[in-house]
């Protein structure tokens, strides 16, 4: 079959909008319209998506997922890849698809994908190329949508004259971009075979999906095909995918209901408000009635999916680092009132120059960390290193962590070491080491009072690494990995176009994170200071 040339057009612009049947409210919309239609291609293709921005600020858009093999220049994120785009302009994103998967297309400028700038992006292996047989795909979006817009919840968490951790807001649940009680039916024949994919591009919160009444296996995590994974049911993380074969049944004598429930670690459980529980139909025979089900969920060997026990189909071994880092990640109280989240005691703070054009402008400089300034908590990485890094979260929040550009290999999980114990229900969480070919996946759930390790391959990229919480990436739970800098200003060419948004904003495209020579970071904003560490209650 031959290959594409796929053009999508968005034109990104504020709609008021009513998504969860409760609030009419403010939005980011494409083309006038929420929820964003996916977004559709094959392996091999090129997809060229241009978009208009219509609000009134800069945007950017990340695809979340693609390698961006000798394309980091087009990864999205502002001010680590690119300046934003102006409002009023337009900027095209050139991509080369050449890995299969269930992706995601969102706004990565003042985390515009929390009020809707956010699109599955789902890219097929060419015919005949399948790893595993099916006869139907479908796809299953999940969304936390708020009544209010991000900013306004961002404010009432940061602002030193209001109480720390603010008052806890609920979020809806949409399933395929509406209220998740009335998603479409799915319509089953007997003895065929679907392929489910499942698609968190929540803000905040996860949800578990379980199906009653069908064996599920897995086969795909962010894009990685796996072995067949056997499970009754998968909590998803923010930013998290995954696929799923199921099997109809011979007779369609039953119908039956998909359960997806939306909750979020730290907002305790309140009847009708948190966690919220919503359930789609399985459709045999508009005839038939609706199998109970509700033992299903009382059963002692329910099995939840644990994706360290998940092995890459690609056979591929655990890899030998050899470079180790250690990462501790918090929430520490700042003498500007404000309580900010941090790795390593670093609250991120975005550069004065894009990370990515300070790596191919400063010449030999650009492999020492600190040209990047002391707020981006900027790694330098050899081209090909083995990176293992051991993420340590001693608080009582989960943290979906996801890294730009790759994947990494799930390697170990275990107990947080600290000198202050965890909480008693948190102390019987036991070391699980990966076996036979480690899993790969882009987005990690790093669950309270854990630790997890993950290798990977530097490349020749500059790539965010961050929490996919929305909240705690704006309060300064992020980092970037400078890959190969060296090798970069060898063999990556900017387009002009991308020099020009910044040169309209007049955000300079050269030097240092201040836009200077050497060492001089004149110009950058003040480093806050850590008053007390707290940990993490937010």
């Amino acid at each position: 079959a031959t290959t594409k040339h796929v053009v999508v057009n968005w034109d990104i612009s504020h709609i008021t909008v009513n998504r969860d049947d409760y609030n009419l409210r403010r939005a980011i919309g494409v083309n006038g319209k929420l929820p964003i239609p996916p977004v559709e291609a094959t392996v091999g293709d090129t997809l060229e998506l241009n978009v208009h921005n219509g609000l009134d600020r800069p945007t950017t858009i990340h695809a979340h997922g693609l390698f961006q093999t000798n394309n980091t220049h087009m990864d999205g994120p502002a001010m680590i890849t690119q300046c934003g785009i102006p409002p009023g302009d337009s900027f095209t994103y050139h991509y080369t698809l050449e890995q299969a998967g269930s992706m995601w297309l969102h706004g990565h400028l003042a985390h515009e994908i929390s009020d809707g700038l956010r699109a599955a992006f789902i890219i097929h292996d060419k015919p005949g190329a399948e790893l595993y047989h099916y006869d139907k795909d479908y796809l299953l979006t999940f969304e936390d949508w708020f009544s209010t817009e991000f900013a306004d919840r961002m404010y009432h968490t940061i602002n030193p004259k209001e109480e720390f951790p603010p008052p806890k807001s609920y979020a809806y649940g949409l399933v395929n971009g509406v209220n998740g009680n009335i998603t479409q039916t799915l319509n089953f024949e007997p003895g065929k075979t679907y392929r489910i994919r499942l698609v968190n591009m929540g803000d905040i919160n996860s949800f578990q999906f379980s199906l009653p009444g069908h064996e599920m296996y897995v086969i795909e995590a962010d894009g990685e095909y796996s072995v067949p994974y056997f499970t009754d049911g998968i909590d998803i993380g923010p930013a998290q995918r995954y696929s799923v074969l199921i099997k109809a049944h011979d007779t369609d004598a039953f119908n039956y209901y998909f359960n997806a429930t939306m909750h979020a670690n730290f907002i305790s459980a309140s009847p009708g408000l948190s966690p919220r529980v919503y359930t789609g139909k399985i459709e045999y025979s508009a005839d038939a009635p609706y199998q109970d089900t509700r033992a299903f969920y009382e059963r002692p060997d329910f099995k939840w999916l644990n994706d360290i026990e998940m092995h890459s189909a690609s056979g591929h071994p655990a890899m030998v680092p050899n470079r180790k880092l250690y990462l501790e990640i918090g929430n520490n109280l700042y003498n500007t009132g404000q309580h900010l989240d941090h790795i390593n005691n670093i609250t991120f703070v975005m550069p004065n120059v894009p990370t990515l054009f300070t790596a191919l402008s400063m010449g030999s400089l650009a492999m020492d960390p600190r040209v990047y300034g002391p707020q981006t908590n900027a790694v330098v990485l050899k081209y090909g290193d083995i990176v293992e890094l051991t993420i340590n979260n001693f608080s009582t929040l989960l943290h979906p962590f996801h890294r730009h550009g790759g994947t990494f290999q799930i390697t170990e999980y275990g107990p947080a070491g600290s000198s202050t114990p965890a909480p008693e229900s948190f102390q019987n969480i036991t070391v699980q080491k990966s076996k036979g070919s480690p899993m790969r996946r882009d987005t990690i759930s790093l669950t309270e009072f854990s630790y997890v390790k993950v290798v990977f391959q530097a490349t020749a990229a500059v790539n965010f690494f961050h929490c996919h919480n929305s909240i705690h990436s704006a309060m300064g739970m992020d980092m970037v990995f400078i890959e190969g800098p060296d090798v970069l200003q060898k063999t990556l060419q900017i387009p002009n176009a991308m020099y020009e948004m910044c040169h309209k904003q007049g955000i300079p495209t050269i030097g240092n994170a201040a836009g200077n020579i050497g060492f001089d970071f004149t110009g950058l904003p003040n480093v806050p200071t850590i008053v007390k560490q707290t940990g993490d209650n937010q």
